[in-house]
């Protein structure tokens, strides 16, 4: 049977998003695959479902376009708190995910914020494979005495990140590195992985390679994670601007509870039909 969809985006990270309260969706990997095909199908770089939630108003469900399905989505996440919040007349939204009950909120005309949590810092909560600081992990791109990439910063946002620190974001090879660290045996759930160029204390220009989806116009949860890791490495402050290819996000480390926010523009592109 067909199931119609809206499709979204934050910043360029675009979305099929299916509601699936009424109706149970379970697509198998193939599906998803042919779905997110931008020649023959829709097109997405993650698939949602908005399913029943005993704990939040919904519970989102994430497929990457491999046809994987992943913890959570900064980015969907956005997008779907503006579904519900829009359909419920609500300015505030809880949304239940993998990773855990979030929160969402209004923050402006077609913007929204997404309280994620806290990080997950220790290095069995990434996870990784060995026992390591996850301010500076021992894994390194190129030559053993002079690597191109070196020393990233670990964090969960609820799903595995690295963050390398870069000079120039724009000169990185994001698809030869990224390709080749997701499957990293150092991450036995594979690894988003992203490039971080620190401009000033509150202004990060950030390039993601995501597990799943590959290069993506903007990654929700990659900017919180490379917010997190700069300031535990003392590049930057606790609150900054993260410059993505598709536009800017606001991150804010609050102190006081040690939880992420992140705020920015949500995008409804128009509506289709699965086949």
């Amino acid at each position: 049977m067909s199931r119609p969809f809206v499709k979204m985006n934050g910043l360029g990270n675009d979305f099929v998003v299916v509601e699936a309260r009424d109706r149970a969706f379970r697509p198998d990997p193939g599906q998803v695959r042919a779905w997110a095909d931008r020649a023959s199908g829709p097109g997405f770089d993650q698939l949602i479902a908005i399913e029943p939630s005993s704990t939040g108003d919904a519970f989102m469900r994430v497929w990457n376009a491999d046809g994987g399905e992943v913890e959570t989505c900064g980015n969907a996440l956005r997008c779907v708190g503006w579904l519900l919040m829009e359909a419920s007349g609500l300015g505030h939204v809880s949304i239940d995910t993998a990773a855990g009950l979030t929160h969402a909120s209004r923050a402006g005309d077609r913007q929204v914020a997404v309280d994620m949590g806290r990080p997950r810092l220790d290095w069995r909560e990434i996870p990784m494979a060995e026992e390591m600081d996850t301010r500076n992990i021992e894994l390194q791109v190129g030559p053993v005495d002079a690597p191109h990439l070196h020393t990233p910063g670990a964090v969960s946002m609820g799903n595995p990140h690295v963050v390398f620190f870069v000079p120039d974001a724009e000169a990185v090879p994001v698809r030869e590195a990224g390709s080749l660290i997701e499957r990293h045996p150092l991450f036995p759930e594979g690894v988003n992985v992203g490039f971080a160029q620190i401009k000033a204390p509150d202004r990060i220009r950030l390039r993601v390679w995501e597990r799943g989806a590959g290069l993506t116009k903007a990654c929700g949860t990659g900017a919180c994670a490379a917010l997190v890791a700069a300031h535990r490495r003392g590049l930057a402050g606790r609150m900054a601007a993260m410059e993505l290819d598709g536009g800017e996000l606001r991150v804010v480390w609050r102190q006081k509870d040690d939880h992420v926010i992140m705020a920015g523009p949500i995008e409804v592109e128009g509506a289709g039909v699965l086949p």
